[in-house]
C-alpha cells in the first residue's frame, strides 16, 4: 500500500512539474544566429597581431606577409636544439617502454 501511494505521489509530482514547464525552454532565443549560418559567413575583419587594433582583411594579409619576410631569421641556440631533440627522443622511448 505504501509503495503504491509513493509511486502515485511521485508520478503526480512529476506530472505537475512537467505541466508547468513551457516547451520553448529548450529552444535558443530567436535572435541567436544558427551555427550553420555562422560557419558560411566570410570573415572580413581581423585584429592586428602586433597591437590588437581592428584592421581589414587586406591589411591583415599585408601585415602577415611583411612579418613573414623578416630581415632576421630566427635562430635557436644549438645547445637548446640538442636538448629539444633529446627530450623528443626521451618522450618516444617513454611511449614504447614506460618506466
Amino acid at each position: 500500500m505504501k509503495n503504491r501511494l509513493l509511486s502515485l505521489g511521485t508520478s503526480t509530482f512529476i506530472f505537475l512539474i512537467i505541466g508547468k514547464i513551457p516547451s520553448s525552454v529548450a529552444l535558443p532565443p530567436p535572435e541567436d544566429i544558427p551555427e550553420e549560418v555562422l560557419r558560411t559567413q566570410i570573415i572580413t575583419e581581423a585584429r592586428s597581431p602586433i597591437d590588437g587594433q581592428p584592421i581589414t582583411a587586406a591589411e591583415y594579409a599585408e601585415l602577415r606577409a611583411r612579418l613573414a619576410q623578416s630581415k632576421f631569421p630566427t635562430q635557436v641556440n644549438p645547445k637548446l636544439q640538442e636538448l629539444i631533440l633529446l627530450l623528443k627522443v626521451r618522450k618516444l622511448i617513454n611511449t614504447i617502454v614506460p618506466f
